[in-house]
Parts: C-alpha cells; sequence; structure tokens
C-alpha cells in the first residue's frame, strides 16, 4: 500500500510524465528545458490560430482532465501497465510533434504573390459601399426627340459650283451627297442673303458656308491677290475649332491657287501672324481674341475688301464672354468696305444669338433642319430662336445613357468604365468631359500611374490592348494641344480627358463614346458635347455622371426633347473582374451565388481605390495635386447658373465624399488649411510663408479613425467646433437679456 500511495502521489503531480520506466520525479532543470520549450512552441503556432484549432485545443484539454482524474483514481496493476503504455504512446506522438512542427495544422503568413492583395500595405479607409444616399429610380418622361435628316440623295453636281470644286469635293474630302443643313443652306448663301443656320452636330455646317464662300471668290474677276487682303473673315470660339476650318479651307482651296487662306490663333507668335498679314491672306479664320488683338496692334490689317463675315459657333462665342470684342470686331469691319453677307451657325440658338443677329443682320434667313420644318423660314431674327430654342436636335443613332453614382464611387467607375471600353474591347476611343483643367491633369497622372500596365506585368487570360491617355485643355501651350489634337485624330484607340474647350465643332474621326464625368452648365451643353460622336451618319454612345442629388437634371434635358436611358452603376463595375490586378482577398469560384459575385466586386472596387489613395498619398506633391483639383472642382460647381441651382448647389455636395473621389483620405476641414495661402492677398505674407513651410502633423491612431468618422457622416460645411458654437449661443443669449432689459 505504501508503494501504491508513493505511486499514487507521483501521478497526481501537474508534471507531464517523460519517457522513463524508473517514474521519477523531474529536477528543476529539467522542468525549466521543458517549460522553455513549451513557451517556444507557442510563440510560434499560437498567432496564427484558427477558431477551428482554438476549438480543437480546448478539446485536448478537456481530454486531459479527464485523463487526470483516471489517473488519481485507484487501480489495478494490470491497469496501471496498460494505462503506462498508453501514456508511453501519446508521449511519442507529442514528442513528435515538437520534432516535426509541420505536421501540426497551422495557418502561416502567406508570401505578397499568394495573397489577393499582391504586397499592398493594408491601410485603414473608409467603405466605398455605406453611407451612401439611396440611388432613386431614373424615371424618364416619354418625349419625342427632334429628328433630322442627315443625309440626302442630291448630289453637289446639281449645285451651279465649278468643276474643279466639285471634283475636289468627290476626290479630297470623299463627299459625294449633300446632307440636309447643305442642300438648305449652300443655295441661300449663294443667292447673297445673310443667314441663321441652326442643325444638329456633326451635319456638314463647315461645309454648309465654305463651298458659296470658295465658290464666290474662284469667280471674281479679275483673279482675287494677296495683296487684297481679306475677302472672308471666319470667327470660331477655339484654337482647335480654328486649325480645323483652316485646314478644311486648304483642302477646298486646292484648285485655285491664287485664293490664300491663313489662320490667327492665341499661343502663336505674333511676329510670324504679323509677316504672314503684311503678305496677304484672303481668307482669314480667327479666334476673337487674337483677332481684336491685331485690330489694335497691327497696321497691315485692313478690312476695305470684307464680303463675308462667319460667326460659326456663335452661341459659345457669347457665353466665354467675347462680346465686346465682337462689337470690336463688328465696328471694324462696318467703317469701311462694300456690303456684306453675315452667317451665324450654330446648334443651339440663345437669346444671345438672336440678339447679335439683329444688329448686325439685315433680314435674315432662319435656316432649321428638321422633320417637318420649312426648308426655308423668312422672319425676324427675334422670333426665329425663341421658337426653336425649346427643343434640340440630337443624332439620331446616338444612344444615350446615364448613370447614377455616389460621389465616392465616382473615380473608381470611372476607371471601371475606361478598363472595360478600351483594355477590354477594341478599337474604342472615348471622350471624357471633365470640369476643371486642374482636374484633367490630375486624373491624367492619377490613371497613367494606377491603370496602364507596366512592361513587366505579366499578360492575364483576356485579351487586352494597352491604354492612351491625352489631355487636352485651356492652360496647356499652343504647340501641345496642336499635338494632342493630331495624335488624338489619328489613332485608333483612346481616351482624351478634357475641358469644354473640345465640346464645340471639333471633328474627332472614330469617336465611339461621350463620358460626361460632371455634369455640363446647361442643356445646350448637353448638345453639344455629345456630338463629338455620332458625326455625319455614324454610331455613337454617350453616358452622363449624376450623383443621387443631381437625378432632376434628366427631367431638365426631357424639356429639351431629350431622352435618356439608365445604366447600373453595378454592370459599370463588374468590368474589374476581367482584371486580375484588382483581385480581393479570397479565392474567386464562378460558380458562386450572385450575392458572392457582388461582394467580389465591392471587394475589387475597394483595392482599385486603395490603389489610387496610395498613389495620392505617396508624396506630398502628388496629394497637394489631388487636393488642388478638388478644389478646382468645388469653385466650378459654384458656376452654375441660378436656373440650375436648386439640382447643383454647394451645399447638397458631401465634402468628404466628394474628397474620396480625388483619392484623398482627409477629411473637409483640412483641405483649405493645408494648402498654403498666396502671399499676395495675405496681410502678412511672412506668417503664411511659416504656415506653408510647417510639416503637416502626424495623426495618431484614435484621431485618424475619428476623421474617417466625421468625414463619414458629415457634410463638410459646418465645420464649427462644439467650443465656438457655445460662445455663439451664449453671445445670442446675452444679446437677447439686452434687449429685453432696454
Amino acid at each position: 500500500m505504501a508503494e501504491d500511495g508513493l505511486m499514487l502521489n507521483i501521478f497526481s503531480a501537474p508534471v507531464k510524465i517523460q519517457k522513463t520506466t524508473n517514474r521519477r520525479p523531474l529536477s528543476t532543470a529539467e522542468k525549466w528545458a521543458q517549460k522553455k520549450r513549451e513557451s517556444k512552441r507557442k510563440a510560434v503556432f499560437e498567432p496564427q490560430e484558427s477558431s477551428a484549432s482554438k476549438q480543437r485545443k480546448i478539446n485536448q484539454t478537456g481530454q486531459q482532465h479527464t485523463h487526470e482524474k483516471k489517473l488519481q483514481s485507484p487501480r489495478s496493476p494490470s491497469q496501471r501497465s496498460n494505462n503506462t503504455d498508453t501514456e508511453e504512446n501519446g508521449d511519442q506522438r507529442e514528442n513528435s510533434a515538437v520534432k516535426s512542427p509541420s505536421k501540426v495544422k497551422t495557418f502561416p503568413k502567406k508570401a505578397p504573390e499568394e495573397q489577393g492583395d499582391h504586397g499592398r500595405p493594408f491601410i485603414k479607409t473608409s467603405s466605398l459601399f455605406r453611407n451612401n444616399p439611396e440611388i432613386p429610380d431614373v424615371l424618364s418622361p416619354a418625349v419625342t426627340q427632334v429628328k433630322e435628316k442627315v443625309f440626302t440623295s442630291n448630289s453637289f453636281e446639281e449645285l451651279d459650283l465649278h468643276p474643279h470644286l466639285v471634283a475636289t469635293l468627290n476626290k479630297v474630302l470623299n463627299v459625294t451627297s449633300m446632307t440636309s443643313v447643305q442642300k438648305k443652306t449652300i443655295p441661300v448663301l449663294m443667292s447673297g442673303k445673310d443667314a441663321v443656320v441652326r442643325s444638329q452636330t456633326g451635319s456638314g455646317k463647315t461645309l454648309a458656308y465654305g463651298i458659296p464662300v470658295v465658290q464666290f471668290l474662284q469667280a471674281i474677276q479679275p483673279k482675287v491677290k494677296r495683296s487684297d487682303g481679306p475677302l472672308a473673315v471666319v470667327i470660331v470660339p477655339t484654337r482647335e475649332l480654328a486649325l480645323q476650318s483652316f485646314q478644311m479651307f486648304q483642302k477646298l482651296l486646292k484648285p485655285f491657287t491664287w485664293i490664300v487662306p491663313g489662320v490667327l490663333m492665341g499661343g502663336e507668335k505674333r511676329k510670324a501672324e504679323k509677316a504672314r498679314l503684311r503678305k496677304g491672306i484672303n481668307v482669314l479664320i480667327s479666334t476673337p481674341g487674337r483677332l481684336v488683338d491685331h485690330i489694335k496692334n497691327t497696321l497691315s490689317i485692313a478690312f476695305s475688301s470684307v464680303r463675308w463675315l462667319i460667326l460659326d459657333e456663335a452661341d459659345r462665342i457669347l457665353d466665354l464672354g467675347f462680346e465686346k470684342d465682337l462689337t470690336v470686331i463688328l465696328n471694324a469691319v462696318n467703317t469701311t468696305g462694300p456690303e456684306r453677307q453675315n452667317v451665324l451657325l450654330s446648334a443651339t440658338i440663345t437669346e444671345g444669338l438672336s440678339r447679335l443677329a439683329s444688329i448686325s443682320m439685315k433680314e435674315p434667313v432662319s435656316i432649321h433642319v428638321s422633320e417637318g420644318s420649312e426648308e426655308t423660314v423668312e422672319a425676324c431674327p427675334q422670333a426665329a430662336p425663341e421658337a426653336l430654342s425649346d427643343s434640340y436636335a440630337v443624332p439620331e443613332r446616338l444612344q444615350q445613357h446615364v448613370v447614377l453614382v455616389p460621389s465616392k464611387l465616382h473615380l473608381v467607375c470611372l476607371a471601371a468604365f475606361i478598363l472595360a471600353k478600351c483594355k477590354f474591347e477594341q478599337r474604342q476611343k472615348l471622350i471624357v468631359f471633365i470640369s476643371s483643367c486642374e482636374a484633367v491633369e490630375f486624373l491624367l497622372t492619377l490613371f497613367t500611374e494606377v491603370l496602364c500596365e507596366k512592361p513587366s506585368t505579366t499578360s492575364t487570360k483576356h485579351t487586352s490592348t494597352s491604354l492612351n491617355f491625352y489631355r487636352l485643355h485651356g492652360n496647356m501651350r499652343q504647340e501641345d494641344r496642336t499635338e494632342v489634337f493630331q495624335k488624338f485624330s489619328q489613332c485608333k484607340t483612346g481616351i482624351l480627358l478634357c475641358t469644354d474647350v473640345a465640346a464645340r465643332g471639333l471633328d474627332l474621326p472614330q469617336v465611339t463614346w461621350i463620358v460626361q464625368y460632371n455634369p455640363p452648365v446647361s442643356a445646350a451643353e448637353y448638345v453639344h458635347r455629345v456630338g463629338r460622336t455620332a458625326r455625319i451618319g455614324a454610331q455613337g454612345s454617350s453616358l452622363l455622371f449624376l450623383t443621387p442629388s443631381e437625378t432632376a437634371f434628366v427631367d431638365v434635358l426631357a424639356n429639351h426633347n431629350i431622352s435618356l436611358s439608365k445604366m447600373k452603376m453595378e454592370d459599370i463595375l463588374s468590368a474589374l473582374m476581367k482584371d486580375e490586378r484588382f483581385k480581393g482577398r479570397g479565392k474567386w469560384d464562378s460558380k458562386k451565388s450572385a450575392a458572392a459575385f457582388e461582394q467580389e466586386v465591392r471587394e475589387r472596387a475597394t483595392v482599385l481605390q486603395t490603389d489610387f489613395e496610395n498613389y495620392v498619398h505617396a508624396n506630398n506633391e502628388s496629394l497637394q495635386t489631388a487636393k488642388s483639383a478638388l478644389q478646382s472642382f468645388l469653385r466650378a460647381y459654384t458656376t452654375y447658373p441660378s436656373s440650375l441651382k436648386h439640382i447643383f448647389h454647394i451645399r447638397s455636395l458631401h465634402l468628404g465624399h466628394a474628397a474620396k473621389s480625388f483619392g484623398l483620405r482627409d477629411a473637409p476641414q483640412g483641405l483649405g488649411s493645408s494648402i498654403s495661402a498666396n502671399p499676395a492677398n495675405s496681410k502678412d505674407s511672412k506668417k503664411s510663408k511659416d504656415k506653408a513651410k510647417r510639416p503637416p502633423k502626424k495623426l495618431t491612431a484614435k484621431e485618424r479613425v475619428s476623421n474617417l468618422m466625421r468625414s463619414e457622416y458629415l457634410s463638410g460645411i459646418d465645420g464649427e467646433s462644439k467650443s465656438k458654437k457655445r460662445r455663439k449661443k451664449k453671445k445670442g443669449q446675452a444679446e437677447e437679456e439686452q434687449s429685453a432689459a432696454e
């Protein structure tokens, strides 16, 4: 019994039984070695423990307690020997587990290549799909779109034109039959009458006035000389349109080499232009500002022989603030010279244009091309435009779409659409209209760095093409603008990020999609933007981005007989499933449910947004570029006309979500202070310089989370602190008490 009692005392010890025959108690050194070995094993495997492994550990602990209870109960020698064998087998298993840790089922950390994040650092960012406004249903009213028949069966040979001019149209310009606007306009202008021409974009209005001008000039006897000076003056709103019109006149005048065309526009050297004017220009194409500059400063320019004055895109000339410049030009032309013909052309006619027509034209013929309209309608210029300004005509083969996207998802949605059309489809050319020059520059850099694949990137399963981005805006140098205009015209696929400088008159071939990333300022501007595609009977599509608060703009367009079909945001984002660069952390299986597919799309959109934010916050320069782009967007948002303020108002914007669409993680309150003020406008320039030099304050983890929450839930407009509000409240109460006492 004494031996049995001794054995019971040994087995009741908490120390695990060693693989020995005499079963003596462990020494102090052996105990320390065993504890050290166990703690080392825990340190290796515990951090990667999953819930399943934790459950197994709990079960093993329960079994161990049961085993110890069995040991503490009295047993026979045979039972003890059997139990000793069992314990020895258990110890062998335990020792083998210690020697070969690979047998233990653990979850080691994957290499960056095996993970779905491609080695991206994990950064706390607010969710793209939470706290967004509800997307309402777009109920586009049933409207009857104004239709214009583009082509006719009539050829140019039916007109009384010079044979060489007809041959040039057929062989050089590859034009055989007239469009509707050309059929109605050319006979009127050749009869010597003034005209106000209104027709849809891409209907051939440039040739409608170009052919009569060339026919008139080549028939003058004796022949026109360079020394005669300008006989026809064409005013256009933008440099690119001036260059395009000049190239068209060069082609038309190939058989008539004695007639010299010329172009004047901003950005070119005045000295070279003055030299061309001294030599002589017979057909002068110019932008308003540069022509006024030469009228005031160039002595060699003279308008004594002008027979034609043509204002192309006349309403845009007035919108850009060139009304005073037009007055200077009209006064210069009116002072001397014989009677002239005046022509105004545009796809949209405004009140300002009708006012201009009443001042500068004599009994003009109003030409409107639409189904059911008379061929030529003679009326007073005030009545005709007002009668025609309610409804706008868009190309018949143009498919118009609208997508409602919350502010936070604007950037990701645009990127997904560009990838879908230009990477995974063939021969697609996109024009993306953006509200400011700074935003164009920012998006060009961002998309080039994030969306364009590097040469070392392995090719995906899907056939893809390289993305070619171009930019066009008013702050570029003239040589750069001309180069981009030529390159994008000649390329087969590409994306042009531009402002409204490219919205008027430009004939960019084979453009398949027009994307209006920022909404236009009017329905007329919408018509001119979408008119860059579906030109001369071709097929094209357009997409308008709106936030849920801007849905009413669809009704504004419907009032002008423009109907849009809705495109779902989820369908656009699903294009990210084709690009393996933005896959989520999990493994996607195409056989999974629709809910799993939607979750994977959301994960990929979040990965893409994180890539954008990582690039923006990589250095201070890119961060400042993003902030200045956001500020320019907000400034542009305040310029909408009063008639649209109920739709596009700065207070309806969520500034935190708007910042998200520029890749910014900061709360809106920090935007103004982070960009240094202009020292010239500040009272104390030294203080502003000191503030600009200070490095940005590093935020703690709690401050960062609080900023994210503030950006997520607040609009960012009410930025006053609680203490300031409390002081205002006390001040108001004191004033009330004082007034009551009086």
